[in-house]
C-alpha cells in the first residue's frame, strides 16, 4: 500500500546520513596535520564591510611549501581584517604581513598537541554517528507509522533492515575517514 512513502522515508535517511558523513570530511579538512593545508582556513570568517565571509572568498590562500601558507588578499585594505579574523579563529598561529601578503608558518605539531587534535576528530566522528543514528531513529518511526496506517508488517521489516544496512555501512565509511585522518595526524 504505501510502499512508495517508506521508499521515499528510506531515501530521506539516507541524505540525511550523507550531509552528515560529508559534514564530518569537510570538518576534519579544518584540523591540522603537521604540514601547512590552505583547507585549514576556509572556516576563518573575516569582516568584509560589515558581513562576515569566508577567508578563500576574500583572498587566495595557496601553500608554496609544507611548512607555509600564504594568503594573498585581493584588495590590499582587507590585510588587516583578514590578520584580525586568523587570530580570532585561535588557531594557533601567527601571522605576518608585509604589506601585500599575509604569510604563516606552520610549527611541526608536538606529542601532545597530535593526540589533542586526535581526540577533537575522534569526538567529531561521534557528532557524526550521532547524526545517522537520529536519522536510523527517525525513519523507523515514519515507517512505524506507515504500518499503523495499513503497511505489512514483512515490508516494515525490510525497509528497516534497509535503514540499518544504510547506518552499518556509512558507519563504516566513518571510521575509514576517522582513521586515515588520525595517521594523517599522527605522522611526523
Amino acid at each position: 500500500m504505501d510502499a512508495t512513502k517508506a521508499k521515499e522515508i528510506v531515501k530521506s535517511a539516507e541524505n540525511k546520513i550523507q550531509k552528515a558523513v560529508e559534514h564530518l570530511e569537510t570538518t576534519l579538512l579544518g584540523i591540522r596535520a603537521g604540514k601547512a593545508n590552505p583547507a585549514l582556513f576556509n572556516q576563518v570568517m573575516v569582516d568584509y564591510y560589515g558581513s562576515q565571509t569566508p577567508l578563500p572568498q576574500v583572498s587566495s590562500v595557496t601553500s608554496p611549501d609544507a611548512r607555509t601558507v600564504l594568503i594573498q588578499p585581493w584588495e590590499k585594505s582587507m590585510i588587516q581584517p583578514i590578520e584580525r579574523a586568523i587570530m580570532q579563529a585561535n588557531l594557533g598561529f601567527t601571522p605576518q604581513n608585509n604589506g601585500e601578503t599575509i604569510r604563516i608558518n606552520i610549527p611541526p605539531l608536538t606529542e601532545e598537541r597530535r593526540k589533542d587534535l586526535v581526540k577533537q576528530s575522534k569526538h567529531e566522528g561521534e557528532n557524526a554517528r550521532v547524526s545517522i543514528r537520529n536519522a536510523r531513529r527517525d525513519a523507523i518511526e515514519s515507517i512505524k507509522k506507515l504500518q499503523k496506517e495499513g503497511l505489512s508488517e514483512d515490508l516494515v521489516k525490510d525497509f528497516e533492515a534497509d535503514v540499518q544496512k544504510l547506518v552499518d555501512n556509512y558507519t563504516k565509511t566513518i571510521d575509514v575517514v576517522l582513521e586515515k585522518k588520525e595517521k594523517e595526524i599522527l605522522a611526523v
